[in-house]
Order: C-alpha cells, then sequence, then structure tokens
C-alpha cells in the first residue's frame, strides 16, 4: 500500500517477529521454469517435494532453548534493527517473547516501509472507530479514508451453529472457554461428527495441506468401519481426549508457543494452546496413520458381529478373483509393525540427509541434531 498512496497510517498494537525469511521470499517463476513444470516429468514434484522437505525441517526452532530457535531470534533481532533504524519501533516492535510464539510473518519490505515519509505508526489500541477514522487509547483520532483490517477475526473452534449431542450437550457451550478434540479430528460425547483442522491441528507446525489429507484418510478409515462392521455410532471416549489434552499441555510447556504473547493460538497469553499440534506435522501425519480403536466409545446396531452374514467371504462371490491368494512364492504383506510401514512409507534409505529451511541467514557446515535431548 506505502508506494501506491499518498499516505499510510498503521495501527499496531503489540510486537510481532516480522523479517524475509530465506527461501520464503516472493518468487516469480520465469518462463522456463514453468514451461519444466508442464512438460518435463518429475519436475514440479520434486520442486514441490523440496518445498515440503524444507517446511518438516523447520521443527526445531518452536522447541525452546534449541540451537534453531535462539539462532533465528539472534538473526530476527538484527535483520529487524537493520531493517527499522528506528530505536522507538525497535523497543516498540522487536518482542521479548520467543521467536515463533505468534505465527511467523515474512513481510517483505514491511518494515523497511514504515520508516517512510508517507507512513504514520501509532503503537497502541483503536478503542473506536469513528465517522472520520479511528479514535486511539491516546486520545487521538486518525481520519482516514480507507480502513483495512488485518486483526479481529473470529478464531475460537465454537461451531457457528448449534450442534447438539444425545445428551443435550451443546459443542458451542462446551468449547467455549477451551475448545478440547481428539487429535483435531472429533469431540468426545458428539457421536459420528468429524471435523477438518479441529482443535490442536498442525496448521503452524509445519505444511497444513498434507495434514488435511491425513485427517481425511483418518476419517475414511473411520466411516469404512462404520459401514462393515455393524456400527450405528462412534465417539471419541471422555477418557481419551482428557488423556490426550493433558499430554499436549505437558508438552506445550517446553515449546515458544507457552510463551506470554497474544496470539489467536490460545485464547489468553497465558492460557493452554488450543490451535497447534504437541509435535511436528510428520509427527501428526504418523499419528493419524492407524486408527486406535480402544480410544473410541462405539455402539452396534444389534449383534456386533452381524456383519459377519451368511459365512461366505466377499472373495468368493467374485468369481474373478484369485481364490488362492494367499498362496506365494515370496511374501509381499506391509510391514506388520509401525516401524516397518513408516519406513516403507517414507522411502527411507533413499534420499540424501535432509536439511530444513534455515530461518538463520547462515550457511549450515554442519546440522545440529538436538532431538535425542527432546
Amino acid at each position: 500500500m506505502q508506494p501506491i498512496t499518498s499516505h499510510v497510517t498503521t495501527f499496531i498494537r503489540e510486537p510481532t517477529w516480522v523479517s524475509p525469511v530465506q527461501g520464503l521470499e516472493q518468487h516469480i517463476y520465469s518462463a522456463k521454469e514453468r514451461r519444466d513444470f508442464e512438460q518435463k516429468p518429475g519436475v514440479l514434484t520434486e520442486y514441490r517435494k523440496n518445498i515440503e522437505r524444507g517446511l518438516n525441517g523447520q521443527f526445531g526452532i518452536f522447541l525452546k532453548n534449541t540451537r534453531p530457535n535462539l539462532d533465528t531470534r539472534e538473526y530476527f533481532i538484527e535483520q529487524m534493527k537493520e531493517k527499522l533504524h528506528n530505536q522507538y519501533l525497535e523497543e516498540r516492535l522487536i518482542p521479548q517473547w520467543a521467536v515463533g510464539c505468534r505465527r511467523l510473518t515474512p513481510g517483505v519490505g514491511y518494515l523497511e516501509s514504515l520508516g517512510k515519509e508517507n507512513v504514520t505508526v501509532v503503537y497502541g489500541e483503536i478503542n473506536s472507530v469513528t465517522e472520520k477514522g479511528c479514535l486511539c487509547d491516546n486520545g487521538t483520532e486518525y481520519p482516514v479514508d480507507v480502513l483495512i483490517c488485518a486483526t479481529g477475526f473470529d478464531t475460537t473452534f465454537k461451531p457457528r451453529f448449534p450442534l447438539i449431542g444425545p445428551d443435550g450437550n451443546n459443542l458451542q457451550d462446551e468449547w467455549r472457554e477451551e475448545a478440547q478434540s481428539y487429535l483435531g479430528v472429533a469431540a468426545a460425547g458428539f457421536p459420528n461428527y468429524l471435523i477438518f483442522l479441529g482443535p490442536n491441528s498442525p496448521i503452524g507446525n509445519g505444511p497444513v495441506l498434507s495434514a488435511i489429507e491425513a485427517q481425511a484418510d483418518h476419517m475414511i478409515k473411520l466411516i469404512d468401519r462404520y459401514q462393515t462392521h455393524n456400527i450405528r455410532t462412534f465417539a471419541p471416549t471422555r477418557e481419551a481426549v482428557s488423556d490426550f489434552i493433558a499430554h499436549k499441555d505437558s508438552f506445550m510447556t517446553r515449546s515458544v508457543w507457552a510463551d506470554p504473547c497474544r496470539s489467536w493460538y490460545k485464547n489468553r497469553p497465558d492460557g493452554p494452546i488450543t490451535a497447534l499440534w504437541p509435535g511436528s506435522t510428520l509427527h501428526y501425519i504418523e499419528c493419524l496413520m492407524e486408527l486406535r480403536l480402544e480410544d473410541w466409545d462405539i455402539k452396534y446396531s444389534g449383534n456386533r458381529f452381524a456383519w459377519l452374514g451368511n459365512g461366505y467371504s466377499q472373495t468368493e462371490l467374485d468369481e474373478t478373483a484369485d481364490w488362492g491368494y494367499y498362496i506365494r512364492d515370496r511374501d509381499d504383506d506391509p510391514p506388520a509393525s509401525r516401524a516397518g510401514k513408516r519406513k516403507v512409507l517414507s522411502k527411507s534409505g533413499t534420499v540424501k540427509p535432509t536439511v530444513g529451511v534455515n530461518f538463520t541467514g547462515k550457511v549450515e557446515e554442519k546440522k545440529v541434531d538436538e532431538r535425542a535431548n527432546l
């Protein structure tokens, strides 16, 4: 906005970490890049993979006192001071809390614009919007022609409509103070109710679309079991949700998200983190790989074994199927163990050691692995 308007008044109510981030700057794709994406098999896929690999390697910065977090903080302070060149703004815009407590804000050109002649920076709260503009807590009314809002959205997880469970409970009321879900996909006491990106999903931990796909796969597995096992209702038990929340709260004390910042990750600066997963996105994907039926309260339509039917296998009813499929000259079953399945799924051993996004601006000579200390 600053380059194309006669004057900009920006209202900033609290500090936040703002810096261009290595590898995430705005990029305009060349004609050759677009042509290669379209015409050369695998080029676009590999490009996307490299972005995801980098983002999946950033989780360390969200853990307190790890080398990635400390280095990133040092770099952000250096970069913000270099771009602001204004002690008044430095004291008010550079936070005391850890990098990542609020959502990271890569703002290319933003900090530099605050020092331009046609920009007025107002630090504080807007008390009210008047006929002329904004009346702030410093008693001054700032006239504006156009007011652009970048905050004030409802980021709670309360449903936008009444959602009544079989006991008469309204999920709007249950989640009014603190939203507590089962792994971000379901709510105790509300059977057959599944949600995408519910409370404590990994929306700020790394890539999000892959997490949504993992949720969809998990839901499909639940629905398939519902359809094929004579199930009437399924809902996570309150005990399972309570245990998950207890683990989540314990984990979060070691994360930067627990610092006293005002963030939409939580309903107050010292409140429980309701918007983020207690781990990385890859950690979440692997968590949802298999159903934990012991966590669910399942009610059946009659006998729970009625799905066994008339004794015939569906294979026998398919004349085109191999009725001796279990006779093989090699074992081609997927691994039975969780670790074995993960190695197959992640193609372990097929790529060079991966380095995540570097938020410090430094060239890593040696990757420091602090995961064993977590």
